[in-house]
């Protein structure tokens, strides 16, 4: 099994690589969907969150309250670290319950948004770093993605710089231009990491 840390800055195209990836037989483990699962109602995990931050970030169904803790964290190291502390172990446990689901011969694909910033790099046989540069990435999450300049360039300061992220990578996957430019450059590091897998085996 190769093991594979795929990662990038925010609205840098990490998904589109992903589902890619995908397509051409990589199995997939998405942090970001986990991140998710471990707070769904009635998990010990949305628990955790409550007693952390209070019933101020629940929806009045009871949910998770996304935009507003968001909203908490991204402005505040502090909170931040809080929040991590509770969803990453929870995260992390589940990475590898489906991570061992897998097969032998399979190529595993890690989807970590905070791969480098949390220093998981040693977990992977291979890291892989989608990158755009700062204007693309606030161009695409205020104008696809609807955030305000403001708020998208908090969460962009609340990562990794570039030059660390790209520092991190064996392999950089240039996603600054349209994206008819992208498939080309990922199927050539699928061939890449097929390649390494079979080595390996």
């Amino acid at each position: 099994m190769l093991k594979v840390g795929l990662t990038g800055g925010i609205g840098a195209g990490k998904s589109e690589v992903s589902r890619l990836l995908v397509s051409y037989g990589a199995v997939l483990v998405d942090a970001d969907k986990i991140a998710r699962e471990v707070v769904e109602p009635g998990t010990p995990g949305l628990d955790a969150v409550v007693d952390a931050f209070g019933p101020g970030v629940l929806t009045a169904d009871g949910r998770l309250d996304r935009p507003k803790l968001g909203a908490l964290v991204f402005a505040d190291d502090d909170k931040r670290a809080t929040l991590n502390a509770i969803v990453h172990p929870l995260v992390r446990a589940r990475s590898v319950e489906l991570e061992s689901a897998a097969g032998e011969e399979d190529i595993v694909v890690h989807d970590v948004p905070l791969l480098v910033e949390s220093e998981l790099t040693g977990l992977y046989d291979m890291i892989v770093v989608v990158d755009a540069s700062p204007g693309t990435q606030l161009d695409r999450l205020v104008r696809l993605r609807g955030m305000a300049e403001s708020e998208a360039r908090s969460r962009m300061a609340a990562q990794a710089t570039r030059e660390r992220r790209t520092a991190a990578a064996d392999v950089v996957i240039d996603n600054d231009g349209p994206l008819e430019k992208l498939e080309p450059q990922v199927r050539a590091v699928w061939e890449q990491l097929v390649e390494r897998a079979a080595a390996e085996g």
